[in-house]
């Protein structure tokens, strides 16, 4: 199955698939647009929907940020994301992450620790998944890669990199988290036990202005080209 990318998120067939929305991150700042109240992350969740028109779309893990509370405006973003996939008739489901211990307080619809979609497994990457799958889509780390003085978000794509499967790591959906620059990172720096080779992983930036994305080569030998 292949896979193509739009806006952090990652489309396998039919199936979307975000990560580690973080919804709740940023409320009670001063930030112009804060993602607790869902207008700048629901906006981009419907677009995203609307233009590919998926028939299911998965959060691989950490729907939520906080442990402890769940303000009023968080029930209203995932509120607003139920929406934009009820408006198309998709159905979506949550594979919890290790940020998700009050996700019951606002979510009743499906999750899976584990979700096949084809040869694919999708889940949060916090722990070492329990099925098999020729590739595994998973988040947690938030990537990001730095490309002359500037940060950009990325995806992480690894062959044979768990278990002699593919992993693809999907960047952080929420704009306000600042990520996890991977330019110098080996695998025991990542949190993800999926990652056992990072000088293999290939980052990809997905480019707004052209609506493209932009490849790299792999982390261990775009290290000794800068």
């Amino acid at each position: 199955m292949t896979a193509s990318y739009d806006d952090r998120a990652l489309l396998l067939g039919e199936t979307l698939v975000v990560a580690d929305l973080h919804v709740g991150r940023g409320t009670g700042g001063n930030l112009e647009l804060p993602v607790g109240s869902g207008s700048d992350m629901v906006q981009r969740f419907q677009s995203l929907v609307e233009r590919h028109d998926p028939e299911e779309v998965v959060v691989a893990g950490d729907l939520l940020h906080s442990f402890q509370t769940v303000p009023r405006s968080v029930e209203s973003t995932v509120a607003g994301l139920k929406s934009a996939c009820q408006g198309i008739g998709a159905r979506l489901l949550v594979t919890p992450g290790n940020h998700d211990t009050m996700l019951d307080s606002v979510w009743d619809g499906p999750t899976e620790t584990e979700y096949r979609v084809g040869d694919t497994v999708v889940c949060h990457g916090h722990e070492a998944p329990e099925v098999d799958a020729d590739r595994y889509v998973v988040g947690h780390d938030h990537p990001t890669i730095s490309i002359e003085g500037q940060r950009q978000p990325c995806y992480l794509v690894g062959s044979s990199q768990y278990r002699g499967s593919d992993v693809v790591m999907l960047p952080s959906f929420n704009r306000l988290n600042a990520g996890v620059e991977v330019n110098e990172m080996h695998a025991g720096d990542f949190q993800s036990p999926l990652v056992t080779d990072a000088d293999r992983l290939e980052p990809v930036v997905w480019d707004e202005s052209g609506r493209e994305t932009l490849s790299f080569p792999p982390l261990g030998e775009f290290r000794r080209m800068l």
